[in-house]
C-alpha cells in the first residue's frame, strides 16, 4: 500500500497527538531513501535508518483493524527490514500517555531508554511528555 491519501487517513484516524500526518508529508518521507514503509491492509509503520540505527517514525493501525495482531507484525517487519539495512539499535518516541502502544513496543522488547518532557502539543495545547524507547536488533 503506497496510497498515501489512504495512509493519512489511518493517520488521522489514530492520532491526535502528535498531529496526523498529511499525504504530502507521507510522500515526502517514503521519498527519503532513509525511509521506508511497511504496510499491510489496515494499517502501515514507516521508519527510518542511518548508518546502524533504526527509527520507528510512526505506526498507525485503523481502529476497525486492532486487537489482531497487526501491530505485532508491522514491528516485526520493521524490526527484519532494518536489519536488512543495516541497522543494530532501533528506537522510538511514543507519547507517555498512550498505554497501548507502550505495552505494544514493550511486548516487542523495545525497553525504556529515557523521556522528552513536554515534547508533543495536543490539540488542546497541553504539553504531553515523550517515552525513549529502544532495542538491541542484533
Amino acid at each position: 500500500m503506497t496510497d498515501t491519501a489512504t495512509l493519512a487517513r489511518i493517520h488521522a484516524a489514530c492520532f491526535t497527538t502528535p498531529r496526523p500526518w498529511t499525504a504530502q508529508e507521507l510522500d515526502r518521507l517514503i521519498a527519503d531513501p532513509a525511509c521506508f514503509l511497511v504496510a499491510e491492509p489496515g494499517g502501515f509503520l514507516l521508519g527510518r535508518t542511518t548508518l546502524d540505527e533504526a527509527e520507528i517514525l510512526t505506526l498507525a493501525v485503523d481502529p476497525a483493524h486492532r486487537r489482531q495482531g497487526l501491530g505485532r507484525t508491522l514491528v516485526a517487519a520493521f524490526e527484519e527490514t532494518a536489519r536488512a539495512r543495516g541497522a543494530t539499535i532501533a528506537f522510538l518516541e511514543v507519547a507517555a500517555d498512550n498505554a497501548p502502544a507502550i505495552a505494544l513496543y514493550l511486548g516487542a522488547g523495545f525497553v525504556r531508554a529515557g523521556r522528552r518532557p513536554r515534547y508533543y502539543r495536543a490539540p488542546d495545547g497541553e504539553m504531553k511528555d515523550a517515552e525513549i524507547l529502544r532495542k538491541d536488533l542484533g
